[in-house]
């Protein structure tokens, strides 16, 4: 067994399969608290699927002295919910992140303790269904909006993802830019840096030092840290000496809580079942999102996008099968596949909205395309929106329109190296980028999701 395979043995999630695998071990030394979890009530469930395990991930950001009478009104909401696929048959973990704010409606969850419940079709934002009905309706709410069936949930505070870091001895991450951020209490000169535990907790909070202020950008550095500390464990000490493994279990676990169902004999099941995973093969997405029409400051499912990622998911197929290990002679022949970078795109604005064009060219500009210019619709007019390309430009093409909400692909024998994007007004849609690099493979690959393996930021 690999090394990497051992690392998943210890650490999936970051903050599951490392209980999952050693707390089994250690299980008269250490408790994790439990929630009830009545699934009974949660009506018709989705269907279960042979060797696929899904776990609710949520993460808690309790606050403490100053800031407690914030809990007293609010309750304690995940500021960070991700979905956990271990895929047993095929050696792999999805990892789908939902954003803290999208608008839903919420599921019949009845009351439970304090918690006053709430009735079906209520509009909300996701993470306050843990305030109508805590972990029990938070769990209903992701599993009715996805239709994946969930087997267990963990929920661990952030204390715990600041004690994790510090356990490992920190972690290393590239900083672009420059990081001032008095609201998250952080501070971090540009380059690679070591971050113990208070500078990535900050780091995963902060909202204001990334490049749109947005939640989308933290789940992003949040998918880095996963990674970072991932790789930390592969090449340490932690899972070869008996104490520091037991430090890293123990900053797991203190901060714990799962659902009543989730035996010690079950973590040791789901940990045998990991030995064949390695980190190439753990994979982050962000599920596909727009603006939400009721509020530009919270977001919404972009469909079919949404739907299709969690089908893939609830069905068991959002990973292709392992490829066999290319011949060196036949890696040499394969083209590189094409960046942002390598497009240069003119963007004409046939929607009739005065405006739009020079936003589509901020947003791709964003996104690290090359955009030549704007202007309107000259020889070429569809409705529908068309990105043309000349010969030997089609890969070009696909990798811009894999970024539309819809788009048709037409070569025109005439056209060189430039691309030109015509924005049509029947199904104009936003630009969405489903995340930085190109981990992952299946429905991942196609919103560019990304591996625990590698960094998708450099600082070189």
């Amino acid at each position: 067994m690999s090394l990497g395979q051992w690392v998943a043995c210890g650490v999936t999630g970051v903050l599951i399969a490392t209980s999952l695998t050693a707390y089994a071990g250690y299980r008269d030394a250490l408790s994790i608290a439990t929630e009830e979890i009545n699934t009974d009530a949660w009506g018709d469930r989705p269907s279960q699927v042979d060797g696929i395990h899904n776990i609710l991930l949520l993460g808690t950001d309790e606050r403490a002295g100053e800031d407690a009478s914030y809990n007293e009104l609010n309750g304690i909401r995940p500021d960070v919910l991700v979905v956990v696929s271990i895929d047993v048959d095929r050696g792999g973990v999805t990892m789908v992140n939902m954003p803290r704010d999208l608008i839903i409606e919420m599921p019949d969850c009845a009351p439970n303790g304090e918690a006053p419940g709430v009735t079906a079709g209520t509009v909300d934002q996701l993470n306050h269904a843990m305030t109508y009905g805590g972990m029990d309706c938070q769990g209903n709410t992701v599993e009715t909006l996805t239709g994946i069936h969930l087997d267990h949930m963990v929920m661990v505070d952030f204390a715990g993802f600041q004690n994790i870091v510090d356990s490992v001895g920190g972690i290393e991450m590239c900083v672009p830019e420059p990081i001032d951020d008095p609201k998250a209490h952080l501070r971090l000169d540009a380059g690679m840096q070591t971050l113990n535990g208070e500078q990535a907790l900050g780091l995963a909070r902060s909202r204001d030092s990334t490049e749109q202020g947005s939640d989308l950008n933290r789940i992003e550095n949040q998918q880095r840290m996963i990674g970072a500390i991932l790789r930390e464990v592969t090449g340490g000490d932690i899972l070869s000496s008996p104490t520091t493994l037991y430090d890293f279990i123990g900053s797991v676990t203190d901060s714990m809580v799962t659902d009543d169902g989730l035996t010690t004999d079950k973590m040791a099941e789901l940990a045998i079942a990991m030995r064949q995973v390695d980190l190439g093969r753990m994979n982050m997405v962000t599920v596909p999102v727009v603006d939400a029409p009721s509020d530009p400051n919270k977001v919404a499912f972009q469909q079919p996008a949404a739907d299709e990622l969690f089908a893939s998911v609830a069905s068991g197929e959002v990973l292709e099968e392992e490829e066999e290990e290319t011949a060196p002679e036949e890696e040499a022949e394969e083209e590189a596949p094409v960046e942002p970078g390598d497009v240069s795109v003119r963007v004409l604005n046939g929607t009739g909205v005065d405006g739009l064009g020079s936003q589509v060219e901020q947003r791709l500009l964003e996104g690290g395309f090359v955009v030549t210019g704007t202007g309107n619709p000259g020889a070429r007019q569809p409705t529908a929106t068309t990105v043309y390309h000349g010969p030997g430009q089609a890969a070009h093409a696909e990798e811009l329109a894999s970024v539309l909400s819809a788009a048709q692909i037409e070569e025109v024998p005439d056209l060189g190296t430039e691309l030109e994007l015509v924005m049509g007004a029947d199904d104009w849609g936003p630009i969405t980028f489903g995340g930085d690099g190109g981990g992952g493979s299946g429905a991942l690959a196609e919103l560019e999701g990304t591996s625990a393996a590698d960094d998708t930021v450099s600082c070189e």
